[in-house]
Formats: structure tokens, sequence, C-alpha cells
């Protein structure tokens, strides 16, 4: 039987990303410099491995700089007919306009079929509820996506003997919450993730509710040495300090003055 493994790719630079002004800025599209990352990163992908892995699956953050990261980023694998499945779980934190995306109806007709919409519901973009800035409901869509696409490896397994690669482009602020790896995490940058930063992880047990993942040694290695990964612990301490500190710049929303990630 294959194994599953997730690549999580933080999307190209943006528009949003020269300066705070371009905050204000709807749903931008990436830069020129952007654009040149992801044709980099098309050939440093494969090239990292000894055996480039087949990428079984591309899925992506609804937002357009994410979906175009993916598109010019795996061009071999959308040409030779994987669609991108965009899932809104893994939207970007905050509620700025940079952050917030388009309507269905704007990505059907920029992206066409390259895009399969179907998860992209009404309401995805409006900010509230489930969908909005609090670090509860972003805690919550993050372990939502984790389960979801373990589903998906799951599945897909079941039906070969081949592995499984999934590649997951999205958002710097999200990936701290996806991954549970706080360390890196500012407000002044928003992340610990460079633009077209790519790491290798592997999912728990099956019987693991939250679905949590694991960087794989290889991934951590590589951009990291041999420096031993922070303890639960540490990564718990520095998830509310980022928290605290992101509610005090307007980053997230609080619930409580005390609101804490681990609760």
């Amino acid at each position: 039987m294959g194994k599953a493994t997730l690549y999580l790719v933080r999307h190209a630079q943006g528009f949003h990303n020269l300066n705070a002004a371009n905050h204000q800025i709807p749903d931008p599209s990436l830069t020129p410099l952007g654009e040149e990352q992801c044709h980099t990163l098309a050939k440093a992908f494969p090239a990292t491995f000894p055996k480039a892995p087949k990428i079984t699956h591309l899925v992506s953050s609804p937002l357009r700089r994410t979906i175009y990261t993916t598109l010019l980023s795996f061009p071999k694998e959308v040409k030779s007919g994987l669609v991108i499945t965009a899932l809104p779980q893994i939207q970007e934190t905050s509620q700025l306009p940079c952050d917030t995306g388009s309507d269905s109806s704007k990505l059907v007709s920029e992206f066409g079929s390259k895009i399969d919409l179907h998860l992209v519901k009404e309401g995805w973009n409006n900010k509230q509820g489930k969908w909005s800035p609090a670090a509860s409901a972003i805690t919550a869509r993050a372990r939502d996506a984790r389960v979801w696409l373990r589903d998906l490896a799951t599945s897909a397994l079941a039906e070969s003997d081949e592995d499984v690669n999934i590649v997951m482009t999205t958002h710097g602020g999200f990936l701290h919450f996806f991954t549970n790896d706080w360390l890196g995490y500012t407000t002044v940058a928003g992340t610990g993730w460079a633009n077209t930063e790519f790491r290798a992880y592997e999912f728990g047990s099956t019987n693991d509710t939250d679905a949590s993942i694991y960087e794989t040694e290889e991934s951590r290695q590589r951009r990291k040495g041999h420096e031993l990964p922070l303890t639960k612990d540490e990564q718990r301490e520095l998830a509310n300090a980022a928290h605290m500190e992101a509610v005090q710049q307007g980053y997230l929303n609080a619930e409580l003055t005390n609101t804490k990630l681990d609760e």
C-alpha cells in the first residue's frame, strides 16, 4: 500500500505584500516577482527530491493569488489534466480586503475549468461565523481542512497501491493554524513562511479527531538542519503569545480577553 504526503505551499508574492496600503486591494493577484517565484518553484520542487513525487491532487485556497501560484508552479500537472480543488477552509485569516476572496462567479470567469469550485458555497467570503477572523473559528476550520484532506488521502489510497501526493497552496498566517507550528510568526511579517516556500507533512493516526499532521524529517532538516523540533507545550506557548499579539494589532478578533488557543 502506498503512503500519503501533504506538500504545503505558501503563495507567491502578491501586490498586498508590497506595503500596508495595498492591504486595501480586494483579492489581489501576483506581482511580476511573484510570477517569477512560481516559475522558480516549478523547477525547484521536483529537483529537491532524488525522485520527484508524482502529484496526485492540487488543492488551493479560493483566493486569486493562491490559485495563480498553483497554476504557475505546477504547470505540468495542470497541463496533464489535474483540476485544482478550491477549499474555502484554507483561506487567509484576517478580514482585510486583501484577504477576502472574490465571489464564485468572478472565479469561474477568470479560471474556468481549471478549478473545481463545488466546495465554495455562498457566504464563504463574508468573514462571519465560521469564516470570521476569530482564533477559535480559524482553529476549527483548520481542523476541518485537515480532516477533509486526510479523508481525501485515505480514499485515494484505498483505490490504488500508488503513493498519494497532495499539494495544498494557502496563506502564511493560516499555515500556522493549520500546522500548529508557530515558530517564526509575527504580526509584522505575518508568518514564518517565505513566499513559495514548501514543506512536506504526513498524517498521524486515522483515529485522531484533530487529523494532526507532522512534518517529515527530510523536510524539517532541509529547512532547519538538525535542530530539534519544539515540544507541544513550547508550541502552545508560542501560539498563545502570537494570538495575543495579533489581537492587539487588530489582525484577529478576541472573543474574550483571556482567550487561549489551547482551550
